[in-house]
């Protein structure tokens, strides 16, 4: 596997946090400058406001469900070059700028 891969969370076109994964899973954290201001609402409830970092072996359920499904997913698959399986890159291929709701989600370069 190669070295981390991190991507930039954006609710409302606004960066709320950085999601990594790595050889040994997952992990989510609010950027300071998100949490600091109350008005700004958790992104999930499965993943409340807090300076802590989240952990998860897999792709958390969330992120998960943000991802494309059937015909859609195939496409992606295809025209990207995706394993099917590969959450992370489907999710980084896919959420980019199209999606239902105020998340988006973008690869960090690097």
């Amino acid at each position: 596997m190669k070295k981390e891969i991190k991507a930039t969370v954006y609710f409302n076109n606004y960066p709320a946090g950085e999601l990594g994964k790595n050889a040994s899973g997952y992990a989510f954290r609010y950027f300071e400058s998100y949490l600091s201001k109350p008005e700004n609402p958790a992104i999930s409830l499965s993943l409340p406001k807090q300076s802590e970092p989240f952990h998860s072996k897999i792709l958390f359920p969330f992120f998960y469900g943000l991802l494309s499904e059937g015909e859609n997913k195939e496409i992606i698959c295809k025209t990207q070059k995706i394993d099917s399986k590969d959450h992370f890159s489907l999710l980084l291929n896919s959420a980019a700028y199209d999606t239902i709701g105020p998340i988006t989600i973008r690869e960090v370069a690097g």
